[in-house]
């Protein structure tokens, strides 16, 4: 079974804590760190090149789609799963365009 080490980024504390405990029941998911802002968010990736990132559009201090394009420079393996609670058409396509 093949594992994929996952990078969880959320600004929203208790929002990170139910993702972990809902994907720590899976074994072939690991989660490998958690970030709270954009910017922890490109470090980690960079420093640990997570298979997947969940990745919130509304972030502070770099917010998600600025985050994508530069983690899509130092993580290009890493796929990106953006994680937001609007369905904006337009907010769509720019996550699209940023690498998810």
């Amino acid at each position: 079974m093949e594992e994929y080490r996952i990078l969880v980024v959320d600004d929203f504390e208790e929002w990170r804590r139910m993702i972990y405990s809902i994907l720590g029941t899976r074994t072939e998911l690991q989660i490998v760190a958690e970030a709270a802002d954009g910017q922890e968010a490109v470090q980690k990736a960079g420093q640990l090149n997570p298979d997947v990132i969940l990745l919130d559009i509304g972030l502070p201090k770099l917010n998600g789609m600025t985050a994508a394009r530069l983690i899509s420079e130092v993580s290009p393996t890493s796929k990106i799963l953006f994680v937001s609670e609007t369905n904006d058409p337009d907010l769509v396509q720019g996550a699209l365009n940023a690498g998810a």
